[in-house]
């Protein structure tokens, strides 16, 4: 075989390879966040590397669903989470 033909075949494992590691659930915490803001809930459970990161994800998509508009997202996003649930 030629030279660029293994190359663009290493290159192309190699990528695989990559996404495959990736999308493995590598996730070390899982949480549950539920959000009050302006008479509506909504929970939304997330998974990060870190339970920070997982805790921040969750919130963001609670608020996503009950806040509308930019300004309101951020106050959601700011309030204090009515519950945390550690999952894993």
């Amino acid at each position: 075989m030629k030279k660029p033909v293994i190359v663009g075949i290493v290159f192309v494992v190699i990528f695989l390879g990559v996404i495959i590691y990736s999308s493995m659930n590598l996730a070390g915490y899982r949480v549950e966040v539920c959000m009050n803001f302006n008479g509506r809930s909504k929970c939304r459970r997330a998974s990060g590397s870190t339970e920070e990161f997982a805790r921040r994800t969750a919130t963001t998509n609670a608020c996503a669903e009950i806040a509308s508009g930019v300004t309101e997202s951020i106050a959601c996003e700011q309030t204090v989470p009515a519950k945390v649930t550690r999952l894993k």
